[in-house]
């Protein structure tokens, strides 16, 4: 029996997106993704904030290079990836990331007033879907 790997996540970028191209011409877009919940504890209202790293490969890191900047809401559909590496010490580290699969921009018509109007063309069918008149705020599930 295989398991299920999947992650839905709306909240605010950290920053914009950080754009690399590998050899051979791969594009990877990376970037921090808060969200927040807030509970009450003893009468205060307490606001706590997870940071999540999501990066995004090919078509979709060009599409997210042009449309997503620091603070823009977002809505990302994606995986849980978990990969390791080795520091300058030679110490063995591990980094858990969201691999996005795709994303659709949050807000009101006002929020997309500076975003250019013309996607890149996604190489991937599932790589881009387009940003959403969501004039309420709603989360689209």
């Amino acid at each position: 029996m295989s398991g299920i790997n999947k992650v839905i996540l709306v909240g605010h970028l950290g920053k914009d997106p950080e754009v690399r191209h590998l050899d051979g011409g791969v594009t990877v877009a990376s970037f921090p993704l808060a969200t927040s919940e807030t509970y009450n504890k003893e009468g205060k209202r307490i606001e706590q904030t997870e940071w999540h790293n999501i990066v995004l490969w090919r078509g979709l890191a060009e599409v997210a290079s042009k449309y997503l900047q620091k603070g823009k809401l977002v809505y990302i559909e994606g995986k849980l990836r978990t990969r390791s590496f080795e520091d300058k010490e030679r110490v063995k580290k591990y980094v858990t990331e969201v691999v996005a699969e795709n994303f659709t921009l949050l807000g009101r018509k006002s929020d997309f007033e500076n975003t250019p109007v013309a996607a890149a063309t996604p190489k991937h069918e599932n790589d881009y879907v387009e940003p959403e008149d969501n004039a309420t705020g709603d989360l689209p599930f």
